[in-house]
């Protein structure tokens, strides 16, 4: 845990992680209850493991290969693409709620915030608020206004809809890129003087791990079955 940073930061971004499992857990209202428990524990033990890893300064070492990180990045991304690639895994995904998901994205607003203050703090660099490069508040302010009228209301078109969630996935594209080439890896390219720390600690490890996943998640349901006109 970063002890310089004032405790609320930390706590505003547990409650945060906490508010993006609820949503993802109630999107899966038409999910059988003994599923949404299995995928609940999973979830949970992998926020878990990651805090404990993060405790124990275990992404703090960055040099090594494979990079550490990756056990962090890539199982999420990988149960996506097999979600989205099997039978079951699609069916799963069209019994999903487009509004809850869609509601999802409200978290990045708090996530921004959070983001502004660990800048303040010198633990990511400027590039990464919405003071540099990083627009994807814009996404967490627009998500409740796109899923009330544009999903609960159906006022807004499938175009504008699709239009709506592939800007907001550039958007988080576009952050995750800066993030990881302003951390200290290897490969670093951005944020020499103030470089990207804070995703290496707990609780902040959870954005990498379990909160963009989540986004992007959210974002490829919702593309996906407006091109197929599922709901």
């Amino acid at each position: 845990m970063l002890t310089e940073l004032p405790l609320y930061i930390s706590l505003l971004f547990i409650f945060t992680t906490l508010v993006t499992f609820v949503f993802l857990i109630a999107a899966m209202k038409n999910v059988p209850a003994k599923s949404r428990a299995i995928i609940s524990i999973v979830l949970i033990a992998w926020l878990l493991l990651h805090a404990i890893l993060a405790m124990r300064h275990f992404y703090t070492i960055t040099y090594t290969v494979p990079p550490r990180f990756a056990f962090l990045v890539l199982p999420p991304f990988i149960i996506i693409l097999i979600v989205f690639i099997t039978k079951n895994g699609r069916r799963f995904i069209d019994g999903l709620s487009p509004e809850i998901l869609t509601r999802l994205h409200v978290v990045r607003l708090f996530v921004e915030i959070i983001l502004f203050w660990l800048f303040l703090y010198k633990y990511v660099p400027r590039l990464m608020t919405f003071e540099g490069r990083n627009f994807d508040i814009l996404a967490g302010i627009t998500a409740p206004v796109i899923a009330y009228y544009g999903i609960q209301k159906r006022m807004l078109g499938r175009t504008f809809l699709l239009t709506w969630n592939f800007i907001s996935l550039l958007l988080l594209l576009n952050i995750v890129i800066n993030a990881v080439l302003s951390a200290p890896f290897p490969f670093q390219q951005f944020g020499f003087d103030q470089p990207n720390v804070a995703i290496l600690y707990f609780p902040f490890i959870w954005l990498p791990g379990f909160i963009v996943p989540a986004v992007f998640f959210a974002h490829a349901v919702l593309i996906r079955r407006l091109l197929k006109r599922t709901f």
